[in-house]
């Protein structure tokens, strides 16, 4: 074989390997984006988990509404097992689970905790389902504001701040809030607060001064909770998973659909945007050199 044939016939090679792969890449999305073989459509329940802390609520409401939007998810059954956190993020989720119930069957399942923010995407729910000794309550807002200007001192560090306001700088670590500051931000809680009583309030069906009476902070079981009105069924997980499939009207054995979780490759190669270069290159003429 001459020098030049065989040169050719390393480059059919690497070309041959090169197509291979962008199929290979081709199939991978396919069946990724195609997804899992769907089970029976009869009985299937929709499970969404809130573990931890609520710092965001983007994964959550994306995996809600991706069931929402699924016929033949017939109902769905969220799974908390949370001590609270960012206000904004716990509205977003129960607002979204509000949304919902008013199309399909919703029940909330409170693990071991499901307390303040855990609580308020609760009240979103068609039903809630909890433990008798699930602690939960602790109905209430704070802001916890730590000042280091004692050890700063020690260190001998000053800072200098600029500022368009009197109140731009509320907060800050390196100094204790002044008593205007603490003014402004009591009225930030106060109506935090109070947005949420009455979203439990107006989602449990009890007068608004009833809920202030217990909403002072303070933590209770699930047991005090279905006395206080907050919880419809004391019950686990699977008794919320047969409660969910008796609202949508159905019998028999539940399937549980969990959302399918992101492939960390697949994430990889959306984020290089290699798939979109390698459809680029497979329908379009291969250069050695890049065209001006």
């Amino acid at each position: 074989m001459s020098l030049k044939n065989f040169f050719l016939a390393g480059l059919a090679f690497i070309g041959g390997l090169f197509l291979f792969f962008i199929l290979l890449i081709f199939i991978a999305l396919f069946w990724t984006l195609k997804g899992t073989p769907s089970l029976p459509s009869g009985n299937r329940i929709g499970v969404v988990e809130i573990k931890g802390l609520i710092s965001e609520a983007d994964e959550v409401l994306k995996n809600l509404r991706q069931f929402s939007k699924d016929k033949s998810i017939k109902a769905i059954v969220v799974r908390i097992d949370s001590p609270g956190g960012a206000v904004g993020a716990s509205q977003e989720i129960y607002r979204e689970l509000k949304k919902i119930a008013s199309k399909k069957p919703v029940v909330a399942s409170m693990g071991s905790v499901a307390a303040s923010g855990g609580l308020y995407v609760a009240m979103g729910a068609s039903k809630i389902v909890a433990s008798p000794g699930t602690v939960t309550g602790s109905i209430g807002v704070m802001i916890q504001i730590p000042n280091v200007r004692k050890l700063l001192e020690r260190l001998g560090v000053e800072a200098t701040i600029l500022k368009s306001g009197p109140y731009k700088d509320t907060g800050n670590i390196l100094r204790p809030l002044n008593e205007d500051e603490k003014k402004v931000l009591m009225q930030t809680i106060d109506d935090i607060y109070q947005q949420f009583v009455k979203a439990i309030a107006e989602a449990r069906g009890l007068p608004e001064n009833k809920v202030r009476s217990f909403a002072d902070g303070r933590v209770f079981t699930g047991r005090k909770a279905k006395e206080l009105g907050l919880v419809d069924v004391l019950g686990n997980f699977d008794d919320a998973v047969f409660l969910a499939l008796k609202l949508a009207g159905l019998s028999g054995t539940p399937h549980l659909v969990y959302p399918e979780k992101e492939k960390p490759w697949l994430k990889w190669l959306m984020t290089k945007n290699l798939a979109s270069k390698s459809l680029t290159l497979l329908f379009s003429p291969l250069y050695l050199a890049e065209t001006p």
